[in-house]
């Protein structure tokens, strides 16, 4: 099955270069171009693609904003994948924090991007949760809990915790000695209770709630 991808970049030289890359790989099919935020939300809805390679940084309306409307405005919002030159871009965890259901570094190879994509296309997380405890330590904890408390089952609680440390479901279900199932279970309720779009935003909430701590 092809998967489809639309591009996000305002540069034209990095779009014509991600197209290049993620063009040659047989499964991956990139099926327009958005040279500003503005723009992704309109050929979304009108050509439905899979994933989203989204640049963070646009001049009009930059990524975070553009992943914010595709989740806002949209049932079925695609996924999207952020791509940033720094790795420690406090721009990233704001994208993350909107939607974004992982990011990948401009200067990847090849095969990393598009692993990328198929990750994210399948359902998958594509969590890196040493970056991601880096861009949490980094921020200023946000004044009281803009969360809320966090009102999880202990099993559940234990679940997100290792979703923090970027387990996947069968990991977890490993290191539990439980089902696939019983954690996918858990895994959706987690998300529910949070209002999480997905596992990344989980765990993001789990840091600005100080459930989870970038020391702990």
């Amino acid at each position: 099955m092809t998967i489809t991808v639309l591009l996000a970049d305002d540069d034209p030289l990095a779009r014509t270069g991600l197209r290049t890359l993620v063009s040659a790989q047989p499964d991956i099919d990139v099926i327009a171009e958005a040279a500003d935020g503005t723009q992704v939300l309109p050929l979304v809805r009108r050509l439905r693609p899979d994933v989203v390679l989204m640049d963070v940084r646009m001049p009009d309306m930059d990524g975070i904003e553009a992943t914010r409307r595709l989740r806002r405005d949209l049932t079925e919002p695609p996924k999207v994948v952020v791509i940033t030159t720094f790795e420690n871009d406090e721009y990233v965890f704001d994208a993350l924090r909107a939607g974004a259901n992982g990011f990948v570094l401009k200067r990847a190879p090849a095969t990393e991007i598009a692993h990328a994509i198929r990750t994210v296309a399948s359902g998958d997380a594509l969590l890196f949760p040493e970056a991601i405890r880096a861009l949490a330590a980094a921020r200023p904890a946000p004044p009281g809990n803009p969360h809320g408390p966090i009102a999880l089952t202990a099993r559940e609680a234990e679940v997100l915790r290792l979703m923090a440390t970027g387990l996947s479901n069968q990991d977890i279900a490993t290191h539990l000695t439980v089902s696939l199932e019983t954690i996918k279970t858990h895994v959706g309720s987690v998300l529910t209770k949070l209002g999480a779009a997905n596992r990344t935003q989980a765990v993001i909430i789990a840091y600005e709630s100080g459930f989870v701590t970038p020391g702990g």
